[in-house]
């Protein structure tokens, strides 16, 4: 009997959609043009980069000249974090951010440090929330921006993006927000919210990997990063990935029917359903981030006594994939970063995984996880020499 496959990983990635590959293939075959070419082939080319970037601007909001397509999201917050700090170096070279935020934007910060910056990371509570009173503490004379993250994704905390933004805009400081895991999965609207840019990534709203963008608020100068040619209004340089970007159209067209026909409710109801269930029938085992504001389809927690990699494995073993902290990270042996900062110890913070359902993710899905994963921790446990010590006392 064939085992069931149940993928659980789209914090790490989502598959495809079809309608965003039908719409991808045109531009890989008969639409191969640089879409900087004056003939026909290249007008073509760069008519679908245009509704691609209409298709993402309508996504948040915003106006497509306010689109700057990049090569990832990890370049979109790079091209946010040293594109700022070199715009306005003469004004200051102060810079905040949390102590949850991904790689992409801590190790930017850090890069800067080497070269006459400074930062301040700002600590969270045992949810993973910035309290908005040390963002507004922290801002000094020299601050030149302030970047926490919409939704973090490895506990699925959702920030109070519109407080955070708003003390910043108070005291002229320009407010940035890695929304790779929120785009497209909650609503986000640029001009109802203090937001000056905001990154984004088409691998985890169903579109192709290789592709991002960050939303940068008209007005504000970027020093680019990558030279070469006057590509993206002059920001980003190179010829743009056309059939990705189309993808990422597309992929940014269906999740905003998504986001109004009551898809994320149901996404929603499954995942509750996942917490309750893996809380109810694991003793010992701790959601991570918070209750309710949280990303739609994230479900993570902490399993004491036994490591996330052997959880992962025999959830793999079993159909089911999974992961244990960051997807970007989990090659590192040292427990994660967020965990830490959550006030998590080292011992219960190796025992993280973290569930992340999809638009496809049914019902039986989840009951399968619920039968298949108890068994699971019951028998690492039982291998595990601090459980065994733990009973013993």
């Amino acid at each position: 009997m064939e085992t069931r496959k149940v993928y659980l990983d789209n914090s790490a990635t989502t598959k495809v959609d079809e309608k965003v590959l039908k719409a991808m293939l045109p531009y890989l075959t008969n639409l191969y043009g640089n879409p900087n070419s004056l003939h026909k082939w290249g007008r073509e080319a760069h008519k679908g980069v245009d509704k691609a970037r209409e298709q993402v601007s309508e996504l948040i909001n915003s106006s497509p000249n306010d689109i700057i397509f990049t090569g990832s999201g990890t370049e979109a917050d790079n091209l946010a974090i040293k594109g700022t700090a070199f715009a306005l170096k003469d004004k200051g070279k102060h810079i905040i951010t949390s102590a949850i935020e991904h790689h992409a934007l801590l190790n930017s910060i850090k890069w800067l440090k080497k070269i006459g910056y400074d930062y301040t990371i700002l600590p969270v509570d045992q949810y993973g929330l910035v309290d908005p009173k040390d963002l507004e503490n922290a801002i000094r004379p020299d601050t030149i921006l302030a970047s926490i993250m919409f939704g973090n994704n490895e506990i699925g905390t959702i920030e109070p993006i519109a407080e955070l933004g708003t003390i910043c805009r108070e005291h002229g400081v320009l407010f940035h927000s890695d929304a790779v895991q929120a785009a497209g999965h909650v609503k986000i609207d640029v001009e109802k919210l203090p937001i000056d840019m905001l990154s984004i990534a088409a691998h985890k709203m169903y579109g192709p990997k290789g592709v991002g963008a960050l939303y940068v608020r008209r007005g504000i100068k970027l020093t680019p990063i990558i030279h070469g040619g006057g590509q993206e209004f002059g920001v980003r340089a190179g010829t743009e990935n056309t059939s990705g970007i189309v993808g990422f159209g597309a992929a940014a067209e269906l999740a905003a029917a998504r986001l109004v026909n009551g898809e994320m409710e149901n996404e929603t109801r499954l995942r509750d359903k996942l917490i309750n269930g893996l809380l109810e029938r694991i003793p010992e085992t701790q959601l991570t981030g918070h209750g309710s504001q949280r990303l739609p389809y994230h479900a993570s927690f902490c399993v004491k006594y036994i490591e996330g990699e052997g959880m992962l494995l025999l959830m793999d073993a079993a159909g089911i994939a999974v992961s244990s902290g960051s997807a970007c990270a989990s090659g590192n042996l040292e427990p994660s970063h967020v965990l830490l900062a959550c006030g998590l110890d080292h011992a219960t913070a190796h025992g993280s995984v973290r569930l992340t359902l999809g638009h496809t993710t049914t019902e039986e899905d989840i009951d399968y996880v619920l039968e298949k994963f108890p068994p699971i921790v019951e028998k690492l446990r039982l291998m595990s020499p601090f459980y065994d010590k733990k009973n013993k006392n």
